[in-house]
């Protein structure tokens, strides 16, 4: 008898497969993967630990999908929305040089722990991006800053295939696909809904705003978007329950 593989262990793979990806970009952008790149045995380390730890089960999670990884942020520690401080603490690993807080991870785990804390906020949902890897581009100034897939439209063109093969991937991990919940309500949401329109990936998505919008333009409001993230997610989660159980 073929043991089952677990929720996590179909997670650990597809990180190792994400390792492998290499493509030709426009001229000034560039691929920020943390599976392959210099830090890549301690992003390994952690995002196993991570995974290992709250997703050791075969149970159905519902998706929330953010755009792509922030280089100093997922693109850092492999594991999306969670950044070095936050994982210390749950994994006990110590990510060296790279002790950042950002406030969107901030605002998120603020969400996770009014929900119920990790285990019962990742024993329910499972978070990701609508593109794998993370993507930087280089300024007037000759910086590399950070940049979403839909930035460019030659840059979405060439991600496109990765992008519907990502979220299939991710989808047979055992995501419960009648509702997608989208971070980014704007062009983030716009282009998930156009692929979701032609692949049938999910029969709802539901757009929010996203963490950084929120606590770099409106702070003043944040536990208004607080409350809209957990009502959704409460509220979408519940109803699900009660279906299973009539």
């Amino acid at each position: 008898m073929i043991e089952q593989k677990t929720f996590g262990q179909k997670v650990i793979e597809f990180n190792k497969k994400l390792s492998k990806i290499s493509m030709e970009l426009p001229d000034g952008f560039k691929i920020i993967n943390p599976f392959n790149g210099s830090q890549k045995e301690i992003v390994n380390e952690i995002s196993t630990t991570f995974y290992k730890r709250f997703y050791n089960d075969c149970n159905k999670r519902r998706i929330i999908l953010g755009s792509s990884p922030a280089r100093r942020g997922t693109a850092v520690t492999g594991v999306p929305f969670e950044d070095a401080e936050h994982l210390q603490k749950e994994t006990g690993i110590l990510i060296d040089k790279f002790y950042i807080n950002k406030s969107s991870s901030g605002f998120l785990y603020d969400v996770i722990e009014k929900y119920g804390g990790c285990k019962k906020f990742y024993s329910d949902f499972y978070m990701n991006f609508v593109c794998p890897v993370g993507i930087v581009r280089t300024n007037s100034k000759g910086n590399e800053v950070n940049c979403n897939y839909y930035d460019s439209k030659k840059l979405q063109e060439i991600l496109y295939s990765l992008i519907v093969s990502s979220i299939q991937a991710q989808i047979d991990f055992g995501i419960d696909t009648s509702v997608c919940y989208c971070i980014g309500s704007g062009d983030n949401y716009t282009f998930l809904s156009k692929i979701n329109k032609k692949y049938n990936f999910f029969d709802e998505i539901i757009p929010l705003e996203h963490p950084r919008f929120i606590m770099q333009y409106n702070s003043k409001h944040k536990y208004e978007y607080f409350e809209k993230y957990l009502t959704a997610l409460k509220q979408n989660y519940n109803k699900e329950k009660e279906i299973a159980y009539s």
